[in-house]
C-alpha cells in the first residue's frame, strides 16, 4: 500500500500542476541554526488543502456536486478546486469557524452551512447531506487520494532542497503529515502538535486513533478529536518522531515568524516552527513547513 501511495504522490505532482502554486523555499539563519522553510502559506487559498482537493475530485469521475466538513482551511481548498472544475460546493463548519475562513469559503463560491459546536458535528452533517445522487463527499483527511495530493509538498522540498534530512509539519487530522511521510522519501517526519491538541501524539501512544481533547489556540486548523485511520497507518509505519507544543510557544514563534520574516500567518502555521525554536526538531538540515495563514491577525 505504502509504495502504491508513494507512486500517486507523483501522479498527483503531474494531476494538479496546472492548478497549483509551487511554493517557495527560504533558506534562512535564525539563532545560528540554519533553516529551510517551505512557505506553502502562499499557495493559492493560503493553504496546502487545495493539493489534496483537487487531486481527489481530478482522480475520479466528476459528481454534479461536491459536499464536505471542515474547520476552514480545507473548506476553502475544496471550494476553490470546485470553482476551477465548474462544481457547486457545499461546505459545513461549525458554528465556531473564523469570520475570516467562513467569508474565503464563500467568496470562493461555494453554500456555507453552519452546524454545532465540533468539527464532527458538522461532517456528520455533511455526510447526511452528501446521501444523494450526483453528490460526492470529500473528506478532509481520511482519504488516501486527499494524502497523495497533500504528500506534493514534501515532494517538492525534496527536489528543491535535497539536502533536507528532516520535515517538521503540524498535525491536525494528520492528512498532511501522512502526505509529508510518502512524498518526502528517506526524510524524516516530525510530526509536531499543540499539548492540547494532540491526537496523533495519543494515537502513537496507544497504539491506534483514541479520542482527544481539543482545546487550542490551533484548533480551528489542528482540531480533529482523532487522528484519522489512514494517515495513522501510514504515519505508525513510518520514520516519525512526534513533538508536542505549548500554547505560548506557538503564540511566540507565529510571533517571531512575523518579526524575522515578516510572515503573517495563522498560529497552527507556526506550530512546527515552535518546536523548531526549541531545539527538538532533529537533523542536521531540517525543514518547517508554514501551512497557511488564513487568519485575519496582525502583530
Amino acid at each position: 500500500m505504502t509504495t502504491t501511495l508513494t507512486t500517486e504522490v507523483s501522479a498527483a505532482a503531474e494531476r494538479i500542476r496546472p492548478h497549483v502554486r509551487r511554493t517557495p523555499l527560504l533558506r534562512a539563519e535564525v539563532d545560528g541554526r540554519p533553516l529551510v522553510l517551505k512557505l506553502e502559506h502562499l499557495q493559492r487559498t493560503g493553504s496546502f488543502k487545495l493539493r489534496g482537493a483537487l487531486n481527489a475530485l481530478l482522480a475520479g469521475d466528476l459528481p454534479a456536486e461536491v459536499v464536505t466538513a471542515s474547520g476552514g482551511n480545507h473548506g476553502i481548498g475544496v471550494a476553490t478546486a470546485a470553482a476551477i472544475i465548474g462544481l457547486r460546493a457545499t461546505v459545513f463548519v461549525p458554528e465556531s469557524v473564523p469570520a475570516g475562513k467562513a467569508r474565503r469559503i464563500e467568496q470562493a463560491g461555494a453554500r456555507l452551512v453552519r452546524v454545532g459546536e465540533t468539527y464532527f458535528e458538522a461532517a456528520a452533517a455533511a455526510r447526511e447531506a452528501a446521501a444523494g445522487p450526483g453528490v460526492r463527499y470529500l473528506e478532509a483527511y481520511n482519504d488516501p487520494v486527499v494524502i497523495a495530493g497533500q504528500g506534493t509538498v514534501a515532494a517538492e522540498i525534496v527536489e528543491d532542497a535535497p539536502e533536507v534530512d528532516s520535515i517538521a509539519v503540524a498535525v491536525g487530522g494528520g492528512g498532511l503529515a501522512a502526505g509529508v511521510a510518502l512524498g518526502g522519501v528517506g526524510r524524516l517526519t516530525v510530526a509536531v502538535e499543540p499539548e492540547r491538541c494532540a491526537c496523533l501524539h495519543h494515537a502513537l501512544a496507544a497504539g491506534e486513533p483514541v479520542d482527544a481533547e481539543v482545546a487550542s489556540v490551533a484548533s480551528s486548523a489542528l482540531g480533529a478529536t482523532r487522528v484519522g485511520a489512514v494517515p495513522f497507518g501510514i504515519l505508525s509505519s513510518h520514520p516519525v518522531r512526534s513533538l508536542l507544543v505549548a500554547e505560548d510557544e506557538i503564540l511566540a514563534a507565529r510571533d517571531r515568524l512575523w518579526e524575522e520574516f515578516r510572515l503573517a500567518v495563522e498560529p497552527a502555521a507556526a506550530v512546527p516552527f515552535a518546536a523548531w525554536l526549541s531545539g527538538r526538531v532533529p537533523g542536521d538540515h531540517p525543514c518547517v513547513i508554514v501551512c497557511g495563514a488564513n487568519a485575519d491577525w496582525t502583530p
